[in-house]
Parts: structure tokens; C-alpha cells; sequence
């Protein structure tokens, strides 16, 4: 991609939080741009302190954040970065949010439950946001929280490419976790040709996180390729019960793709016991060298932030990186 032109009416500065630098670094070398120097440190009781160490006055700012583990800290550390950029009086400031933070509270299934994700939003805006820029949410809802206008980004084109690259010619199914994935599926199924859909019919305990309590299939699998696609892998015991169950139903191959790599607590281990094909995820989030195992698949999400961002910054339309789609 070529470098972006600056002029005096209007220039674009990309700034980057600490949780994972590298993505920052990746997304202005496509844009032809330098992460502007920023001092961010913690104090002794844990408060956090940044200072943008040069003029940002009348620019267009992008400010790009991971909320991985800490996740309170570096949505913190954004929510003061974004307090420092509109009081030196950046004429637009952007939040970056590839993974957005408390995407899963979105909606209250009980009663005296909170809805994070709208109280995120609210925060952002509070704080001086003018523009919401993130992958894949978990609800699309989650679009109409925020009082301004919000960049929904798709990485479904980025992985199936790359399942057409790898496991085009076989005979593929793509299966939905849950009933509440399917229309992502159908979307799915269409990229690659019209493939057959099923989905895992699950259960949960609402009173215990991240636990499925029983799985069955509903659609053919027998002797095919499946293709189990969600928006993010946590603890991973989820999406490696589905795995077992198309095996059950005789599943040839199952592969696993999803945006978000979470990857909490257990999740390396159970993906990399499991008789899973391959793992297929984005750089949403960063990914340890630690954490990395030989059927993990990492794509890069920077080219088509890089994209959305000059789209944003030129007055252009973030839509049309998409078909159209919304």
C-alpha cells in the first residue's frame, strides 16, 4: 500500500497503546506512517500516566489497542490516551479496538446483571472518542452503543482464503458452535461455494462460564471436512467438545476458525491435544511465542485496518472493503 500523502490541512498520526505494539507497528508500515512517541508508565499504586511527546493538534488520530490480558489496564491505558488527545485538541480521534473489550456482555440474561459492553462504549465517548473502529463483534448490536459512527471490519475473507488455499478440493461443511452462529456460517458457506451447513446443538449452565453441559450434531457430517467457525476461541473447551462431537458423527477432518485468539488459561493445551486438523485465528490479539503450537495458523488482520483506516482518514467508504456487506 502506498504511503499516505500529509498535508497541513489535515495529517494522520497513529498512536499505540502498550498491550501489543508490533500490530500498531505492522498497520503504519502499510500506511506509510511512524507510531508517534509516546511516554506511558505506572505509577507505584498502579495508575497509569501518558504523554504524547509531540504536537497532535488538529490531526486526525487512530489510536490502537489490544484488549488482551490485562484487559482492565489496557482499556484504561486507551481510555487515557484518548482523554490526552482530545484535550491537545486532535480535531478526530479514533479508537482502534481490534477485539473489542466486554463484546460478550452485551445483554442481560438475568436480573441485576450489568451490560458492560454498552458501559465500554459509553466510556470511549466520555473519554473523547468521535469514531469506533473493531473486528468481528461478538453481537453486531453492540454497533448502536456507541453515540457515533462505529467501523464493523470482517475477517471472514482473510480466513477463508486461506481455507480455500489449504483445504480447497475436499469436501467441506461448515459448522456453526452453536444456533446463535448460523447466519455467520450461511455467509461462510456462500464465500466457499455453496458447501452444506450443520450446527452443534448445545447446552449450558448459565450459572457456570465457559462450561457446555452437552453437544449434538444437527446436519451431515459423515466423511467430510468440517469447518467449525466462531468469532473468538477463550478456554477452548467450548469449540474441542464441538470437535469431539463431528468426530462422533464421523467427521473426516475438523478445522477450527475463528478472529479472535483469545487463548485463556487451558486453551493451548486442549487445542493441541485435540484431534483437530488445524487452528485458524487472526492477530487481534498477540499471540506469545509461548502460547504458539504447530497446528496454530496466525493470519495478520494489519492490511485490512491499514485499509479501513485510510478509508476513514480519506472520507472514503469502510462498506465497500466488504462487497458492500454491513
Amino acid at each position: 500500500m502506498s504511503a499516505i500523502r500529509q498535508t497541513t490541512n489535515k495529517s494522520l498520526m497513529l498512536f499505540s497503546g502498550r498491550a501489543f505494539p508490533a500490530l500498531a507497528d505492522e498497520i503504519a508500515e502499510q500506511l506509510g506512517v511512524t507510531p508517534t512517541p509516546t511516554a506511558a508508565y505506572e505509577f507505584a499504586n498502579g495508575e497509569l500516566f501518558v504523554r504524547f511527546e509531540e504536537s497532535v493538534r488538529g490531526c486526525d488520530a487512530f489510536v490502537v489497542q489490544s484488549h488482551t490480558a490485562p484487559l482492565n489496564t489496557w482499556l484504561m491505558e486507551q481510555l487515557i490516551m484518548v482523554d490526552a488527545l482530545k484535550r491537545a485538541s486532535a480535531k478526530r480521534i479514533t479508537v482502534v479496538a481490534p477485539f473489542f473489550p466486554y463484546a460478550r456482555q452485551d445483554k442481560k440474561h438475568r436480573g441485576r446483571e450489568p451490560i458492560s459492553a454498552r458501559l465500554v462504549a459509553d466510556l470511549f465517548k466520555t473519554a473523547g472518542a468521535d469514531r469506533l473502529m473493531t473486528v468481528d463483534l461478538h453481537t453486531a448490536q453492540i454497533q448502536g452503543f456507541f453515540d457515533g459512527p462505529v467501523d464493523h471490519l470482517f475477517a471472514m475473507d482473510l480466513l477463508v482464503n486461506h481455507v480455500k488455499e489449504r483445504w480447497g478440493g475436499r469436501d467441506i461443511t461448515v459448522v456453526s458452535p452453536d444456533s446463535g452462529r448460523v447466519r455467520v456460517s450461511e455467509r461462510w458457506s456462500d464465500k466457499l461455494g455453496g458447501t452444506p451447513l450443520a450446527f452443534i446443538h448445545k447446552t449450558r449452565d448459565p450459572l457456570v462460564a465457559n462450561e457446555v453441559v452437552a453437544n449434538r450434531v444437527v446436519g451431515d457430517v459423515a466423511g467430510r471436512v468440517c469447518i467449525l467457525v466462531d468469532d473468538m476461541i477463550d478456554t477452548g473447551g467450548t469449540i474441542v467438545k464441538a470437535a469431539d462431537t463431528l468426530f462422533e458423527a464421523g467427521a473426516s477432518d475438523v478445522i477450527v476458525a475463528a478472529t479472535h485468539g483469545v487463548l485463556s488459561g487451558p486453551a493451548v493445551d486442549r487445542l493441541k491435544n485435540s484431534r483437530v486438523s488445524e487452528v485458524l485465528i487472526t492477530n487481534t490479539l498477540p499471540i506469545e511465542p509461548e502460547r504458539r503450537f504447530d497446528k496454530l495458523t496466525v493470519l495478520s488482520i494489519a492490511p485490512l485496518l491499514a485499509q479501513a483506516i485510510k478509508a476513514v482518514f480519506e472520507d472514503g467508504s469502510v462498506t465497500s472493503l466488504f462487497g458492500g456487506e454491513s
